[in-house]
């Protein structure tokens, strides 16, 4: 193995989306005001809970957590794909930075995802139990369930990536990729991956499929007590409370499951980065649009923080 140097002189460049100048300025520019849209936007969200005492319950908790989540997740891949964008993928990172971006991706993803398992939980106990809801869902309850999240994020994420870059690397390395993905860099190995791969798959049928297991056994208890409800306007007011979530889950789920538990025959680079686009700039954006168009009260704490200034 010829080509592989010292740890230290490892490096990794990015493929540009094209070769052509004012097509990545294009991209440059998309991705950027996606990157801002997100951050204003989560931003904002958490803002309003906080400022507003009407939102201090679990449900909102939960939610500002989540936007908080979202702009370090978007924050961890947004600036060095950038970078790359205006430098045409001459942009280049160690190993040490690949490794530090793919940890904070893979460990705030992965707390997102649990965090959405927890908010369906919050529904389920709002709705199947609202005389006991205050009692069930007290704030330290709430406070150990969002550090649980963070908790099995950093556990998912730590041994993922050490086991990656224990692979042996070339000393010039051309990701397929706009950030260090889990399979994009795993496939520039100098070394036979099938033990790794397998065990990604695993582990990410895992993490995907039991929270997403618990988040559907929720909701069909939460449909059959909405359904149970007799007043017209008291089921319309649940289902808008758990619709924006179920959006949410879809998105969020759908895209880490095409890339993370697809057959290994059927991924396509290509394909992989425009989904990866997906859920690293669109999915921010949409979590604080689907949040606040259906959701009434926190549309009006919006309308009465904007009246202040």
């Amino acid at each position: 193995m010829e080509g592989i140097n010292k740890t230290s002189k490892i490096q990794f460049f990015f493929r540009p989306f094209s070769t052509h100048p004012d097509v990545q300025l294009v991209i440059f520019a998309a991705f950027l005001v996606m990157y801002l849209t997100s951050l204003s936007g989560n931003a904002t969200i958490a803002i309003i809970v906080q400022v507003n005492h009407s939102l201090h319950t679990p449900m909102y908790f939960f939610l500002a957590n989540l936007a908080v989540l979202e702009i370090f997740y978007t924050s961890s891949i947004a600036p060095l794909a950038l970078a790359n964008l205006v430098s045409m993928g001459k942009t280049s990172v160690s190993i040490t930075g690949c490794g530090t971006q793919m940890f904070f991706f893979v460990f705030l993803g992965g707390a997102d995802c649990v965090l959405l398992a927890v908010m369906a939980y919050d529904r389920f106990v709002a709705i199947c139990y609202p005389l006991r809801y205050t009692l069930i869902m007290n704030w330290p309850l709430c406070v150990k369930l969002v550090a649980g999240s963070l908790v099995l994020g950093f556990l998912l994420s730590l041994p993922l990536t050490t086991l990656i870059f224990q692979l042996p690397f070339p000393s010039s390395n051309e990701i397929y990729h706009f950030y260090c993905d889990m399979p994009a860099v795993m496939h520039l190995a100098c070394a036979d991956t099938h033990v790794h791969e397998t065990v990604l798959y695993i582990i990410s049928f895992i993490v995907l499929s039991i929270p997403l297991s618990l988040i559907s056994i929720s909701y069909v208890f939460i449909v059959s007590a909405i359904l149970g409800i007799r007043s017209a306007e008291g089921r319309h007011r649940a289902f808008s409370t758990c619709s924006s979530h179920v959006l949410v889950v879809l998105l969020q789920y759908g895209c880490t499951s095409f890339i993370y538990l697809s057959p290994r025959s059927s991924y396509s680079p290509e394909m992989g980065r425009i989904v990866s686009v997906v859920y690293t700039f669109i999915t921010p954006i949409l979590n604080p649009l689907i949040y606040s168009m259906r959701n009434k009260e926190l549309k009006d704490a919006l309308r009465k923080t904007l009246r202040k200034f």
